[in-house]
């Protein structure tokens, strides 16, 4: 078995992010997506933390700890790109200014709702701006793997967590393949290298249809 690795997942993502769009990334994996975009096509990426106009990760040695995104991680500024107060950013998201927001999540549902901010653990839950972004983005697409550290699937029939939205997922990229919800199960889009649609329907619990 081969499959994705999480730049490759970055790299596929990226690769459907249509030129000209306001594009929003999401904490942990999403980020990613910065270091990948195609070369020669303009988009603009949004932090909510109040950046327009952000580039990829900074190289470690130019990091300014003023410049930072979402996830508190060091990045870059491209020419013409600006930064600004917390509630005009939010207001961008919530006036349906952002295209497309690329999240994370714990689970996905083949209805299209999303689960990503409170894993029913222990760990104190953080939505961030999770919520905003899925009632206010045009576009809402899923980066995550397929499956938990423990191997339970991520893919499911329905939520078994607390929802962030309902009915918003787009498309969902994973370490196996590139799927949209479809109601009832998941429509294959693509299937990652290496990965059979037998495999990838052993660890998707709800239909997948080629």
């Amino acid at each position: 078995m081969s499959g994705w690795s999480t730049d490759e997942m970055a790299t596929r993502a990226a690769a459907d992010i249509e030129n000209g769009w306001f594009v929003n990334l999401g904490i942990g994996l999403p980020e990613r997506v910065s270091d990948h975009i195609p070369e020669g096509r303009e988009v603009i990426l949004h932090s909510e933390n109040g950046i327009l106009g952000m580039g990829p990760r900074a190289p470690v040695d130019q990091e300014d700890s003023d410049l930072i995104n979402a996830g508190k991680n060091p990045v870059t500024l491209i020419a013409g790109g600006a930064y600004f107060h917390h509630a005009d950013s939010f207001a961008m998201i919530r006036g349906g200014h952002v295209d497309l927001c690329i999240l994370g999540a714990f689970e996905v549902a083949a209805n299209g709702d999303v689960a990503n901010w409170s894993s029913g653990s222990d760990e104190v839950p953080a939505v961030g701006g999770a919520m905003d972004l899925v009632a206010g983005a045009r576009l809402v697409r899923v980066i995550m793997s397929q499956v938990t550290r423990a191997g339970a699937p991520k893919l499911r029939a329905s939520l078994s967590l607390p929802a962030t939205g309902r009915g918003v997922v787009d498309c969902i990229y994973t370490d196996l393949a590139v799927l949209r919800p479809a109601g009832d199960h998941y429509s294959l889009v693509e299937l990652a290298p290496g990965i059979s649609l037998d495999e990838l329907r052993a660890k998707t619990s709800a239909p997948v249809r080629a």
